[in-house]
Formats: structure tokens, sequence, C-alpha cells
């Protein structure tokens, strides 16, 4: 058996993945053996082998790329950040769909077996936390400010919640990739007037929320029990539209405010997560929304120890 100086630490990424590069950075300074892969590998560059059953472990087997052989058995954490899966287009639309499936179940259905090392996060613990409705319903339960929302598909609900909250915005219920004319288009934050509801809002349900008076937005990442906030001061309903327009700045959250972001994510099973507050003219805190497996890298330029804390909790690879 493994020492625990020698167990490993397992990164499912995209190829190109700056911040998971930050992270495996300080793994590397810390002497702690990664292992490096992304499910779209499969075949020659990924194998995956598991058995069920035959030994005193509930799950025994190995993943293997051309550089490393990792035991199943004798891994320490898991690093879930940005894994691509196999899409298979060389095959037909069929075969395709099949062979992404038992890729999914059975790479992935492996790999969720495992409950000894920590996750940081575990994929379907990712995917519950993902609901913004759930999300919104615990938020307030956590004594959270929640802005009024209406999540619907009745276009005359959604003329009625306008009208009575004046200022309102749409957002996007889920994040998925969308292309116009081979244009890639991402759902921003918008301002909706009961004038543009109209019947095409029965195809699916809509989230429209009333407008923060804000005066500044702050990214929270929270890494175990540590807890970074950056206030982002741009001016702009959706700050992501325009990175260049921010100014950033390092600051401590009430503790009320911490204690429920760690309620949070100890409510979803979550080691990690990025949250989205704003900031009105009183000081008060708003709820936006939590992002499960958010973006993070580009806040290493306040000088907090984001990396440096990711690296830390998958060293000590501390089940939750």
């Amino acid at each position: 058996m493994a020492s625990d100086e020698e167990r490993p630490v397992l990164v499912a990424t995209e190829a190109d993945d700056v911040t998971a590069d930050l992270v495996i950075a300080q793994l590397n300074r810390r002497s702690v053996p990664v292992v490096r892969f992304n499910p779209a590998d499969i075949g020659t560059d990924l194998t995956v082998s598991a058995r069920f059953g035959t030994c005193p472990a509930p799950v025994a087997g190995q993943v293997r790329t051309p550089s490393r052989i990792t035991d199943l058995a004798q891994l320490r954490a898991v690093y879930w950040r940005r894994p691509v899966w196999p899409a298979f287009p060389h095959l037909g639309d069929d075969d395709a769909r099949f062979a992404a499936a038992q890729v999914r179940y059975g790479l992935g259905g492996t790999l969720y077996a495992l409950d000894r090392p920590l996750w940081v996060n575990h994929p379907l613990r990712n995917a519950a936390a993902d609901y913004k409705p759930a999300q919104l319903a615990l938020a307030q339960r956590l004594g959270f400010t929640v802005p009024p929302t209406l999540v619907t598909n009745d276009p005359d609900e959604a003329r009625e919640f306008i009208d009575s909250h004046g200022q309102v915005i749409h957002k996007t219920l889920r994040w998925t990739p969308y292309e116009r004319e081979g244009v890639p288009v991402t759902g921003w934050a918008e301002p909706v007037t009961a004038a543009e509801i109209d019947d095409s809002v029965r195809v699916t349900p809509h989230l429209f929320q009333a407008r923060v008076d804000k005066v500044a937005d702050v990214r929270v990442l929270v890494v175990g029990r540590h807890v970074f906030a950056v206030r982002i001061d741009s001016g702009l309903l959706d700050w992501r539209k325009d990175y260049s327009a921010h100014s950033y700045a390092v600051v401590d959250l009430p503790d009320h405010v911490d204690k429920a972001l760690l309620a949070c994510l100890d409510h979803f099973g979550l080691a990690s997560g990025s949250f989205d507050l704003a900031v009105d003219r009183a000081g008060d805190h708003w709820w936006l929304e939590l992002n499960p497996n958010g973006q993070w890298g580009w806040l290493e330029e306040t000088g907090l120890e984001m990396s440096a804390a990711f690296a830390d909790l998958l060293t000590r690879g501390e089940t939750r």
C-alpha cells in the first residue's frame, strides 16, 4: 500500500486549463504526485479498468494515461475541474450517442463510486447544487436577502411581475453552449420590459428577477473553510460582459455572511464553490447565485493565495 506521501491527486480537466495549471504547480511545490486526465482522451490515451465484488475494497482498479498508472484505491483526492466528455464525431449519430453514454456511465460511474478520496467537487453534488431555484430557496433559509424572483413560462405572470417590480432582469436558468449562425452567444443578465414578453415564453421556464440597486458586486471563492472575497466595481449590470471595466479590492465579509456561505456548501456537500453577491448602497449583501465550479484564477492577481488553498485542501485529502 502506498504511503500518504505517495498517494496521488487525480485532476480531471480539459487540455488547456490555466486555472488547473495554477493548482498543479502548487501541488508540485508540495511534492504531491499528480495524475491529470481528460475523459475526451478515452481510447489509446486513457484507459480505465475497475472490478466490483471480487476484492475487499468496494472498487478496485486503475486509470492509465500515457505517462501514469493510477491505483484508484490509493487516491488521496480528486480535483474535478473542467473535464470534457468525448463526442465521437467520427461515428454516426446513433453510435456516437451510444458511445458517449457508455463513457459517462462507465468511466464516470467508476470514479463517482469512489468515496474514500476527497472530491473537489463530486460531479453529482455539483449537479445537484447547480439549480438556481434550489439555491434561491436555500439562500433565503440561510438568512440572505434574496431579490424577488419569478420562474415561469406563463407570459401573463411574467408581465404582472415586471409591472409590479419596475426594473426587472432576465437570467438564464443554466448556461448552455449556444450558437447563432456559427457565432457563440452568451446569455447575460439583461433588463426586460413587459412589452418584450410574448407567447414564446410558454416554450420553457424563464427566470425574472427584480433588479438590485447595487453599488458593486462581490465574487467569493470558498475553499474548504477559507473564504476569499473580492469586491468588483464595474458599473455594469453583468460584470462578466467587460473585464477591462473592473477595479478589484480584497474585502472582508460580515461574519454572518461567511457562516451562511459555509452552511450553503455544507448543505450541498461541496468542498468549494464560487458565489456572486451584490452590495447595495446601505452596504448590505444580496444573494445572486452559486457556481459550484466557477472560475477564479484571474482573481489571484489581487494577491489572494487561492491556488495554494486548493493545493493544501487536496494535499490533506480529507473526506468531508
